[in-house]
């Protein structure tokens, strides 16, 4: 018998106004559904994973069709502060005692090689979206201070992964910070994530893939001999389905260790002023909630943080006054003397996993049927991961490195 499952109703994915919203991003023309199509893999959603999948798999197949309910990168992509770095939210230190030490390293290793493909990718294909390469600097905070951040650079560095652990002094000397000690590492980039997403669409339509927006996906039928999608009137036949539905997760997905909360951001008017440092690295901390940092092609300062443990629209809303306040306080004590002013703020809905590693697996009792949950703080990054495994998983192959992302 067929499996059916319908997918979960529209959400409000963010609210307030991003950074990006006045970024100048070149149209990405799209198409009505007006008939029933068929084709060799459908990918739902087009933000940030979908990019990246449909960029990858319309190299591998003939026909690769995307589909979203609302404009290409519209959804969470637009509430994305787009730092990409290849550090996971959860420290090798503590992923090793959850998975296992090998897991772990190979799981950040992998993280780090494809973070450099990833900038390496966007250079090759001429990507027009405020590429920055960066270096991330991680300060102890109220879930790891500086004798915890001294160990994890040395279970980095055994895992061949070059850092360098600055103490309080050496922090305090070059970047006037007062915290207990600091991890500095290259490798890092930050983007503009609307630019990058639909600039991988764009360069997946002229590999073929066509691209229908809006166009709400209600119901999936999967099969061993393909799956078949609902959307209006029309049906959408395919031999494969990759879900990149990010936040919208489809009713009956396994989501167990996974859970959708709530965070903010806001950002200064271009050329603020800042350290002028902070336009070659990245700030983030070892606390909860934490706070972290990056600069904007046009020298904005971007800040976000404050997450709360709860998805609702409504609460992000009502506290974006509040949390930007916070945001500004803890700006203001990490670097004395910093007076942001915001002129954008913003809020969306987040993704967290028990062990800071993203799902890309087939979906449990679904034939064909496929899904990448990059839940996680560098999600950009594990859509990248999930785009280099899927065309293995798709033909049956999976690559050695596929077992770490599995459900779990």
């Amino acid at each position: 018998m067929p499996a059916t499952i319908a997918l979960t109703p529209k959400k409000l994915l963010r609210t307030g106004r991003s950074v990006w919203a006045d970024a100048p991003h070149p149209q990405l023309s799209t198409h009505a559904l007006k008939k029933s199509i068929r084709c060799d893999v459908v990918i739902v959603g087009a933000g940030i994973s979908g990019g990246f999948m449909a960029h990858a798999l319309s190299r591998h197949y003939d026909d690769v069709v995307v589909l979203d309910r609302r404009a290409p990168a519209m959804g969470s992509t637009h509430a994305s502060t787009a730092m990409l770095q290849f550090e996971i939210d959860t420290p090798l230190t503590q992923l090793s005692g959850q998975i296992g030490h090998p897991k772990a390293a190979r799981a950040w290793k992998r993280s780090f090689r494809s973070t450099q493909q990833l900038i390496a990718m966007i250079r090759a294909e001429k990507i027009p979206c405020s590429l920055g390469e960066r270096a991330a600097l991680y300060l102890a905070g109220n879930e790891m201070g500086g004798r915890g951040l001294k160990a994890e650079a040395s279970s980095r560095s055994r895992a061949g992964l070059e850092c360098e652990f600055l103490d309080a002094r050496t922090l305090a000397a070059r970047y006037g910070i007062a915290r207990t000690g600091a991890i500095l590492s290259g490798g890092a980039a930050v983007a503009d994530p609307v630019a990058l997403a639909r600039g991988l669409l764009r360069k997946a339509r002229g590999q073929g893939a066509r691209l229908y927006a809006p166009c709400n996906v209600t119901g999936v039928m999967a099969t061993r001999r393909g799956v078949m999608l609902k959307a209006g009137d029309h049906f959408i036949e395919a031999r494969h389905a990759v879900f990149c539905t990010g936040y919208e997760v489809m009713k009956g997905m396994p989501s167990k260790g996974l859970t959708i909360t709530s965070s903010w951001a806001a950002a200064t008017a271009p050329h603020a002023d800042y350290p002028h440092w902070l336009d070659h690295t990245l700030v983030w901390e070892a606390s909860t909630p934490y706070l972290y940092m990056r600069t904007g092609a046009q020298r904005q300062l971007i800040v976000g943080g404050e997450d709360a443990q709860l998805d609702s629209p409504s609460y992000r809303a009502g506290t974006l006054t509040l949390k930007s306040r916070k945001l500004a306080e803890k700006t203001r004590r990490l670097l004395p003397g910093l007076q942001p002013r915001w002129t954008h703020v913003w809020a969306g809905a987040f993704g967290e996993s028990d062990d800071g590693l993203p799902v890309i697996d087939a979906v449990p009792g679904m034939p064909h049927c496929f899904t990448v949950m990059g839940f996680g703080g560098n999600g950009t990054i594990y859509s990248m991961i999930a785009s280099q495994l899927m065309p293995g998983l798709l033909k049956g192959r999976p690559a050695r490195d596929a077992e770490l992302f599995r459900f779990r």
